[in-house]
C-alpha cells in the first residue's frame, strides 16, 4: 500500500488546472478539484498551528 501524502496548495492547484483543461475527466466530474483545495486549506491551517 502507498503512503498517504496530505494535500498541499501546489497539489491542489495542479488538480484544479487539470480539471479546468479537461472538464469531462473523472477527477473534474467527481469534484476532486474542490475537495483538494478544501483539504489543502485545512492542512495549511493545521501546519500553522504546529
Amino acid at each position: 500500500m502507498t503512503e498517504h501524502t496530505p494535500w498541499d496548495k501546489e497539489a491542489a492547484a495542479r488538480v484544479q488546472s487539470a480539471a479546468a483543461k479537461h472538464p469531462d475527466c473523472p477527477s473534474a466530474r467527481d469534484s476532486l478539484d474542490r475537495e483538494a483545495q478544501s483539504q489543502a486549506d485545512k492542512n495549511e491551517h493545521r501546519d500553522d498551528n504546529d
